[in-house]
């Protein structure tokens, strides 16, 4: 049995990151903890919203700091009677601290994150990959599944492979943590440059290791810029398939420079992502 971590905040409740992580526990049979994302300096409201009213300004903040508990103990009992009806094997934790170091804490202990490419953990909204989340998986310590605003039932899966260790040990995490997944039609996607052959790389060895961890994959190689390429691909799916990729290897310095191929599928694509790396 493994050990799946939902990150929820509960000002916000994503029904989709729900719904993928109970889907996905009720597959593996595994055991679901929901993380309740419960920063003390985070609120449904901004300090402007307190302007000034009848009412003192004390009485105004006592009465939103309310709220925002009854919609966190809200979102807990939508998230505990899903699981119930799930029949899976569920905890929760409330993580009051800091958001950021108290999830990546939890990552150490867990062996895969479920979490929405929507969270921000602010009142404001972000256009994906938001801060929150660049952050997250700039020093996660397990696999994760990064869930749509939108949740639809997987039916294809597109494995991104350039030959690079971090590309193989995101298909290892994948094929290792959900097996089940490898019913569905799966695609090993490499895009070359033009000048190179429409062989994957480590041709022999690649096939050797597919063979014996997905029976029917296919393989498409494209030539061009990666980051355009694979867009354009998998815009073409009927319904967006999920896409498994390494990600983030690289230093703090060179992100800044220049964006993760998961940030461009998030910012792009509603597809679910799959992450891992080393």
């Amino acid at each position: 049995m493994k050990k799946i971590i939902a990150a929820i905040d509960g000002l916000k409740y994503a029904e989709s990151t729900v719904q993928f992580a109970i889907q996905i526990a009720r597959e593996t049979q595994s055991h679901l903890v929901g993380v309740f994302l419960e920063d003390f300096s985070y609120h449904s409201y901004s300090i402007y919203e307190l302007a000034p009213r009848l009412e003192p300004w004390e009485q105004q903040l006592r009465k939103l700091n309310e709220q925002d508990l009854v919609s966190r103990a809200e979102s807990v009992e939508k998230f505990t009677a899903l699981c119930q009806k799930a029949d899976i094997e569920f905890n929760i934790h409330h993580d009051p601290n800091f958001a950021l170091p108290e999830l990546l804490h939890e990552t150490v202990y867990a062996d895969l994150l479920i979490i929405g490419k929507n969270e921000t953990l602010s009142p404001y909204p972000q256009i994906p990959p938001t801060g929150f989340l660049r952050d997250l998986l700039g020093d996660i310590q397990c696999p994760v599944l990064v869930a749509p605003e939108d949740f639809e039932l997987v039916d294809k899966i597109v494995l991104l492979y350039d030959g690079q260790p971090s590309s193989m040990f995101a298909i290892k995490m994948f094929s290792y943590l959900l097996p089940f997944m490898k019913m569905f039609p799966v695609e090993i996607l490499t895009v070359k440059p033009q000048e190179e052959n429409m062989h994957v790389p480590d041709n022999r060895l690649m096939k050797e290791f597919s063979k014996r961890h997905f029976h029917n994959a296919s393989y498409h190689v494209l030539h061009g810029a990666a980051e355009q390429e694979i867009v354009r691909y998998l815009k073409e799916s009927e319904r967006p398939p999920l896409v498994v990729l390494g990600a983030y290897q690289r230093n703090l310095v060179s992100r800044w420079f220049r964006q993760s191929m998961a940030d461009v599928l998030m910012e792009k694509l509603d597809s679910p992502l799959f992450i891992a790396h080393t």
